[in-house]
Parts: structure tokens; sequence; C-alpha cells
């Protein structure tokens, strides 16, 4: 018996997703090609501001709608929770007759029906077929959302072409850490695969706990604005999980924040309006409703956008000491990647890792 009824999430979230925008079939058909070109501009710009070449081939991009891009994460969740159902074989029955593949199932697709709303693009690093003998390992895909980009540049009043390739920037920016640093596609699922290595075993109180851990979300989410509370997926870590959580929070924050300055970095030169969309576009990252609020800090959007604040405060810092040359010495091995303590203290990383390298 599954844990989840993965063809229900499929349903679900496609169910769950929004409607609109309004667009004609020939206005659909020239935002998907000029998201194609635009992407393809973007690697160039890229390339020539980070310095960093890709050394791994990758699948062309796609441009989705919601729906497919739900699919493709309900596949990549699949992938990554497929380890986690065989380590409890042992207790699907009993976890099955608590929860239900279903309940999960609809759970799992409400989430993502939401989120399919909200993305604008996304850099899937589950996507990829595993290594053959003699044949390069893809990094990826790269997805934009169509419906959601033309949505929000219609909301912020945005020049269609410049904010097209504002986007395309940020989400090239993560196919271009992916392609050009060959090793950290295997750290980031090395580091998946140690979260779920250190889940525990369901135990007879199992229920009590699982009250106790969405109880100590739902507090959170309710917590203060500002104030930094659990997400759904932080209430329920143990220890070593959250060891584990805290690097892959590093990674993830360093990835954001390194996209975050590429796209502005690049911005000005090659976007006349850039200032004019960030200022509109960091309006919008900050919802009025209360119950939009209340979902992002539920189910741990919050923490994303600090990623992306953090992030880029950690990797302008770093650029404005040591410059391109410094900061991409980040990617040399997992070892001079930023630990979360760094994230908050670009000295210590240029210390550690730039100045040290210098002395040596």
């Amino acid at each position: 018996m599954a844990l989840v009824d993965w063809d229900l999430a499929s349903t679900t979230a496609a169910r769950f997703g929004p409607t609109g925008p309004s667009v004609t079939y020939e206005q659909a058909t020239a935002v998907v090609r000029d998201l194609r070109q635009l992407a393809d501009e973007a690697i160039g710009h890229v390339a020539e501001y980070t310095k960093m070449i890709p050394q791994v081939p990758d699948a062309p991009v796609r441009v989705v709608d919601r729906r497919t891009w739900a699919d493709v994460n309900v596949q990549g969740l699949r992938t990554v929770i497929t380890p986690l159902t065989d380590k409890l074989e042992e207790k699907v029955g009993f976890l099955g007759n608590l929860v239900g593949a279903k309940v999960t199932g609809v759970e799992a697709g409400a989430v993502l029906g939401y989120l399919s709303g909200k993305v604008l693009g996304q850099y899937d690093v589950f996507a990829a077929p595993p290594a053959e003998p003699g044949r390069p390992v893809q990094a990826g895909q790269l997805l934009l959302v169509a419906p959601n980009i033309v949505a929000m540049e219609r909301r912020i009043k945005a020049d269609p072409r410049d904010f097209r390739l504002w986007v395309c920037l940020h989400e090239v920016t993560h196919r271009t850490q992916f392609t050009a640093v060959p090793w950290l596609r295997g750290h980031f699922l090395d580091e998946v695969r140690a979260f779920i290595e250190a889940t525990e075993p369901p135990t007879a109180n199992l229920l009590s706990q699982a009250y106790q851990q969405f109880g100590a979300a739902i507090k959170a989410a309710r917590a203060p604005e500002g104030t930094r509370g659990a997400s759904l997926l932080e209430a329920v870590q143990t220890p070593e999980q959250r060891a584990v959580l805290d690097r892959l929070t590093a990674v993830l924050t360093l990835l954001e924040g390194h996209a975050e300055v590429v796209m502005d970095g690049v911005g000005p030169r090659v976007i006349p309006t850039v200032a004019t969309i960030r200022a509109a576009f960091d309006r919008r990252r900050n919802p009025g409703n209360p119950v939009e609020q209340y979902l992002r800090r539920l189910l741990g959007i919050d923490i994303k956008m600090r990623q992306y604040a953090e992030g880029r405060v950690f990797v302008q810092s770093v650029l404005d000491r040591v410059g391109m040359d410094g900061l991409n010495q980040i990617w040399t091995s997992p070892q001079t990647l930023p630990s979360l303590d760094e994230i908050a203290d670009p000295d210590a990383w240029v210390t550690r890792v730039v100045t040290a390298d210098t002395r040596g």
C-alpha cells in the first residue's frame, strides 16, 4: 500500500490551481516563443557576468502551464519520498490506516495547487536521468511557468519583454550554477538523502507526536509578523534532520542570493526598466491578504523569501569585498560552500576560504 496516492495528488493540484490569466491563442504562442528566446539570450548575459561556463549538458528550457508544473513536482516529490516509504515499509499498514494514501495525496496536491499559481520559474534538479557509462550526466531541467509570468507582469504593470528577460536571468543563473559546477547536483541530492535517512521510524505514539508537531507549526504561523517560526517542514524534524537542513538551507540561500545578485547585476545593461520592476516586484512579494500571509508562513514560503534577502546580502557583500573571482571560490568544492552561520557573517567565509587560499 502506497503512503501517497500520487495520481490523486496530480488531479488535486490541477483542481486547486488558479485559473487565468486571460490570453488568446496567438498571445499564448507569442509568450512561449518570447520566453524561449529570452532564456537563450540570458545564457550569454549570465556567463559573461558570473564567469561561470557550463561543463555538463542540460535539457532545453520548458515553458509550461500551472498543471504541468505541478505534475513535474509531483514526480519530483515521488522521487524524493520513495526512499522514505521504502524505509518505513514495515510500518506502512499502520501509517496507511492512520493517515490514508488518499488523504496525503489530497494534502500534497492542495499544496502544489496553491504553489502552482505563485512560481514564476524553477530549476528542477530531480529531473535528470541516472548517469550511464560513457554518457555525460544531465544537470536537470529549467521550467518557466508562462501564465504566472504573464499574470505578474500585468499585475505590476511591467514592460513584458523586460520582465520576462529579468525572470529568465534569475532562472538561467540557477541552471548555470548546476551546469557549471558538476559536483553541485550530486552534493545537493546527497544532502536530501541524508535528510531522509535521518527520519525516525513511526512509534506507537505517532499520532500524539503528529498533533504536537502540527500544533507547533500552526502556532509558528500565527506568530507576530517579523518573528522567525517553524513551517510544517521545520516542525516535524528530528535533531539529525535539523543538522542536515541547516546545511541545505545554507546552500539554497546561497543559490537564491546568487541568482538575485546576478539578475540585478546584469539588469541595468540589458533591461531599461529593471529598477522599476525590482521595486514593484518586491512590493508584491509581501502580500497584504492575511489569509495568504498565513498560508505562506505555514507552508514555509516566508522562509523562501528570507533566503532571497539573506542570500543576496551575503553574495553582494562577498562580491564587493573580493570580486567575482573571489566569489567564485565558493564553487570549488562542498567544503568551500558557506555554512548557515557564515551566510549571516560574510567576512567569516572570506577569511576561511579566500584569505586562507591567498595565504596558502
